[in-house]
C-alpha cells in the first residue's frame, strides 16, 4: 500500500491562507541558511502536518492556534501513515518530521512571529528514540570479490567509479562533484583534491598510482579536455546517484555478493582502515568528518582493544567451563573404582558427602561445612579433638567441636552448650 499522495501548498492554502503564508515565509528563511536538500526535509514535514490539521482538525486554521492536543493527535497519525516502501513509516522518518515540526515553532518563537503559538507544542519527549545501527561495510572476502569483478567490466567508467568509491571513501555526491583539475601532484605523490560539500570544506585525500593511472586512463579515452568534471559519462554529461548505484550493482551481481549502495564503499574503506591500525582522526580526516562520533561508530564494528583482551582471557574461560571427562571404570581398576564411589569416606572424624562435581570451599574446616556427616563410631577422635581444644582453652574450636558431637556421644555430666548466638 503507497502513502496517499500529499496536498501542494496552493490546495493547502484554500482553507488556511494564513497558516500557509507563515509557512512559506519560514521556508524562505531557512533557505538562507540550510542546504536544499534540508530545506526540502523542512518543507515535506510542514506540508505534511498542514494536511493532518485539515483533516483531521479543519478549525485550526493559523500556527497560531495549533496547542498541544494537536501535537498529541498527529503523533499517532504520523506513525499510522503507510511508507514509501514499508507498511509504515519508519522510526527515522517520525523523529525528522516531529524533530523540524519543533524547530519551527521554536524559530518563529524566538523571532517574534504574530503567527507564532504561545508556547512550543512540541518537546523533546515527543521525538521518539532512533536506532543507531552499526554502518554495514562489506567484510574483507565480499570487498575482494566485488573489485576483481569491477575490474573484468569492459565499460571502463564502472571500472573507474568502483575503484574510486572503495578506495577514496567518497560520498557520492563527492564524486560527481569532482572537478576536472582535482588530482594534484604534491611532492612526490598524487593526491585528490574533493571540492566543498556537504559539510562546507574540501579536503585532499592521498591516492594510489593504480587509480591514478585508471583515472587518466578513461579521461584520455572518453572525456573532452573541456570538460570541467573529473569523471562525467562517456558522453559528457555529469554522473548522477542512481546511475552510480546501478553501476555498483552490476559489478556485486557479478560477484554474487547482493545489493550494494555506494555509501557501502565508503564505510567498507573505513572498516578496512581501522582494522588495519590507521588511527581515528586519520580516517575521520580522511572521510571528512567534522566529529569524531561518526568515526568512533566504525570502531565498534571491530574493537581491537577489546578483542585483544578478549582472547587473551579466553583459556581461563575455557578453564572455567571445562569439565573433566570421567575415564572407564575398568580403567580405574576395583580399588580407586571403590574409592571414587565411597568418596566421602576421607576424613578422619566424619564423611564428606560433598557431590563430586562441586568445588570445596571449606578445605581444611570441615566440621563446619553443611556437607560434613559424622556418627558414634567418630565418637573417640571427636572427644580427643574436643579435650584438646578445652585443654588449650580455644573456646570457639571447643565450641564448634562440641556442636558436631553426634548427641548420643555426650556424657551425663556434659550438658549440650549453646553458641553466643544461641545466648542472645
Amino acid at each position: 500500500m503507497s502513502a496517499p499522495r500529499m496536498p501542494d501548498w496552493d490546495q493547502l492554502a484554500v482553507g488556511r491562507p494564513v497558516m500557509v503564508a507563515t509557512m512559506g515565509r519560514y521556508l524562505e528563511q531557512v533557505a538562507c541558511t540550510l542546504r536544499p536538500g534540508s530545506v526540502g526535509g523542512a518543507d515535506l514535514a510542514l506540508r505534511c502536518f498542514a494536511a493532518f490539521l485539515a483533516e483531521a482538525h479543519p478549525e485550526v486554521r493559523t500556527v497560531a492556534a495549533v496547542g498541544r492536543e494537536h501535537i498529541e493527535n498527529f503523533k499517532p497519525w504520523l506513525k499510522n501513515r503507510p511508507g514509501r516502501t514499508s507498511g509504515r513509516v519508519t522510526v527515522n522518518t517520525i523523529a525528522h518530521r516531529l524533530g523540524t515540526l519543533r524547530m519551527f515553532f521554536i524559530r518563529i518563537e524566538e523571532w517574534g512571529w504574530a503567527d507564532a503559538p504561545d508556547r512550543v507544542p512540541i518537546i523533546t519527549g515527543d521525538l521518539p528514540r532512533q536506532d543507531k545501527a552499526l554502518p554495514k561495510a562489506l567484510d574483507d572476502a565480499d570487498a575482494a570479490k566485488f573489485l576483481r569483478a569491477a575490474r573484468t567490466e569492459h565499460r571502463l567508467l564502472i571500472q573507474v567509479v568502483s575503484e574510486v568509491l572503495l578506495r577514496t571513501g567518497l560520498r557520492v555526491g563527492e564524486l560527481i562533484a569532482l572537478r576536472a583539475d582535482a588530482v594534484v601532484l604534491i611532492g612526490d605523490g598524487h593526491w585528490l583534491h574533493v571540492p566543498v560539500g556537504k559539510l562546507h570544506d574540501d579536503r585532499y585525500l592521498p591516492l594510489h598510482p593504480q587509480l591514478v593511472t585508471l583515472i587518466g586512463e578513461y579521461r584520455a579515452a572518453h572525456v573532452d579536455p573541456a570538460n570541467p568534471l573529473l569523471l562525467p559519462r562517456e558522453n559528457g554529461t555529469p554522473l548522477d546517484r542512481h546511475t552510480i548505484t546501478r553501476m555498483l550493482n552490476r559489478a556485486a551481481k557479478a560477484a554474487g555478493i547482493g545489493h550494494v549502495h555506494p555509501h557501502q564503499m565508503r564505510h567498507t574503506l573505513a572498516t578496512q582502515a581501522i582494522n588495519r591500525g590507521m588511527s581515528l582522526e586519520a580516517i575521520a580526516a580522511m572521510l571528512g568528518h567534522h566529529s569524531m562520533d561518526m568515526t568512533l561508530r566504525y570502531a565498534k564494528i571491530a574493537n581491537r582493544t577489546v578483542a585483544e583482551q578478549y582472547f587473551a582471557v579466553t583459556e581461563k574461560i575455557e578453564a572455567l567451563y571445562a569439565t573433566n571427562t570421567p575415564l572407564p571404570a575398568d580403567t580405574l581398576g576395583p580399588t580407586l573404582t571403590r574409592l571414587r564411589r565411597e568418596h566421602h569416606r576421607m576424613r578422619g572424624n566424619g564423611y564428606c558427602a560433598r557431590p563430586q562435581h562441586l568445588d570445596c570451599a571449606f578445605e581444611s574446616v570441615c566440621e563446619t561445612c553443611t556437607f560434613f556427616q559424622t556418627s558414634i563410631e567418630f565418637r573417640p577422635t571427636l572427644q580427643h579433638q574436643h579435650d584438646d581444644a578445652a585443654a588449650k582453652a580455644r573456646t570457639t574450636v571447643s565450641s564448634s567441636s562440641e556442636g558436631s558431637l553426634p548427641t548420643s556421644t555426650r556424657t551425663r555430666h556434659d550438658p549440650p552448650r549453646t553458641t553466643p548466638h544461641q545466648r542472645r
